[in-house]
């Protein structure tokens, strides 16, 4: 597996064509409900300090199956929240999110010298296993803030301090997956 920042304009199309499937965007919230990123805001938060965007791969080559990132990165603090999405359903259940989620918390806290970093995951969201996989701890809940299909849902907030973070080693996925084109329509 590799992360690889968004550095192509195929890339970031496929990214946001990712983001702009329901079944992703119903767990985002980008600021002021904005739940879908466009292929010009996805530029745009690449270029900046503030976001650092990955992709991630599978095992056999370098196509992307789905995104990892920090937003709100402050280099003062030390701080950041860390989202995700899978891209490539194909790849779901076999671990790459929880390995591609450690590898970014590793290089987080190694290479970017962050202190801390959080997460939320909207209540009955499976990847909360995910979170709970990357040994963040649970903090609180904001109740019914979270509108999906008019229904108001719980956020569940969490944490992680550098000295808290072991890398996951990543187990070993069955094989299989997509062309890139055939990824952009999952």
């Amino acid at each position: 597996m590799k992360l690889l920042p968004l550095d192509t304009p195929e890339c970031i199309e496929l990214v946001a064509s990712w983001l702009a499937l329901k079944e992703n965007y119903q767990w985002l919230n980008f600021g002021a409900g904005r739940q879908i990123v466009t292929p010009a805001l996805l530029k745009i938060m690449a270029q900046r300090d503030t976001h650092f965007l990955r992709t991630y791969t599978a095992d056999e080559d370098d196509l992307p199956i789905g995104i990892v990132a920090l937003n709100d990165v402050d280099r003062v603090n030390g701080t950041a929240t860390l989202w995700g999405a899978a891209g490539d359903k194909s790849f779901r259940n076999r671990g790459y999110a929880t390995h591609a989620g450690s590898k970014l918390l590793t290089l987080a806290f190694r290479e970017l010298g962050l202190k801390a970093i959080n997460t939320w995951v909207v209540e009955n969201n499976p990847s909360l296993r995910v979170v709970e996989r990357l040994n963040f701890r649970y903090i609180g809940r904001q109740r019914r803030c979270h509108c999906i299909d008019g229904r108001f849902y719980d956020r569940l907030f969490f944490d992680l301090l550098a000295e808290e973070h072991q890398e996951v080693a990543q187990e070993q996925p069955q094989r299989g997956g997509r062309s890139m084109q055939e990824s952009a329509r999952v």
